[in-house]
């Protein structure tokens, strides 16, 4: 059976990545689960310089789910480069490096260094960053910040290049859209929601920063909206993600237009639930007479005389 993804000159040898901060960097999870049983590995945030990150405390279990507030906490890209990569090499599977950034400068500047390692295979962008040059306002909430930084990042590489869009606008496919035209080769639908959760002995919220990142099963109805949203948007693939924790989960990621499927928070819970999930889906494609996985991309059936607009009515 075909389980494998192709993007660009980059062959995955199946659809399951494990999602940017759930895996660490790759080498801390080495004696819980086998690596090159997943698809590749998407690293934590990379920035220029090493970040402290938020104040604790920054993360919080709500209802079916988790509030993060991490702050992009990271070792920095030279660190990842001369301590991290080395061992990532020795395994055979696919590394993405996720960027994070305060400006388009930074962003340059971080993928430039990265470019040139062969052991790093592709980009994830995360714009769901503060721009500091313009009062800390979000680069992933103006479509047309987000196709500066695509433009930009093209110049800089023929590696894939993958962007990471944030849930928090009122129509993600106009950030799509964006991103296709500028020449990302892949997007990442989708990163956390906006959520907080409040202590009620103390009145005082469970997170330092207020709000957070919310991830978990219980975004999963919304992030499935978003993949199809932009499956009918833009014709380059989308990697789904969003409260993945088994391969049910997985298979309806696929049938409303992933392509390939992050796991995030589910890591914290089994850190190899990646490769159960990646056993889930062949097992089920056997049993069903699948020959290719990617013969189940986009094939949800729906009343064709209903938008997606109207669906919501």
């Amino acid at each position: 059976m075909n389980e494998s993804f192709k993007l660009k000159s980059v062959e995955f040898k199946n659809r399951i990545l494990v999602a940017s901060g759930t895996f660490g960097y790759g080498d801390e999870v080495l004696d819980l689960v086998d690596i090159e049983k997943l698809g590749g590995i998407v690293t934590k945030s990379l920035s220029l310089k090493p970040r402290d990150g938020n104040p604790s405390p920054r993360i919080t279990e709500t209802s079916s789910g988790m509030l993060n507030s991490i702050g992009l906490a990271n070792i920095g890209v030279l660190k990842f480069i001369n301590d991290k990569l080395p061992v990532l090499k020795k395994y055979h599977t696919i590394i993405v490096a996720n960027i994070a950034a305060s400006s388009v400068e930074e962003y340059c500047s971080v993928l430039e260094l990265l470019d040139v390692e062969d052991g790093v295979h592709a980009f994830e962008i995360n714009v769901s960053c503060p721009n500091v040059k313009e009062g800390g306002l979000n680069f992933g909430t103006d479509p047309t910040q987000v196709a500066h930084i695509t433009k930009e990042l093209r110049k800089r590489t023929t590696k894939p290049l993958i962007i990471k869009l944030t849930p928090n606008v009122t129509h993600i496919a106009e950030f799509a859209r964006a991103a296709e035209a500028e020449g990302a080769d892949a997007l990442s639908v989708i990163n956390t929601l906006i959520g907080m959760s409040v202590n009620i002995n103390t009145r005082k919220p469970k997170i330092a920063t207020t709000t957070g990142g919310l991830s978990g099963p219980a975004i999963k109805p919304i992030a499935l909206a978003k993949v199809y949203e932009c499956f009918n948007a833009v014709k380059i693939p989308i990697i789904g993600i969003g409260g993945i924790v088994s391969w049910e989960d997985a298979i309806e990621f696929l049938i409303v237009g992933a392509s390939m499927i992050q796991v995030g928070t589910a890591n914290f819970i089994n850190p190899a639930i990646g490769v159960t999930i990646a056993d889930g889906i062949k097992e089920y494609c056997a049993k069903n007479g699948i020959d290719n996985i990617g013969t189940l991309v986009g094939t949800l059936q729906t009343n064709k005389n209903l938008s997606i607009i109207d669906s919501w009515l």
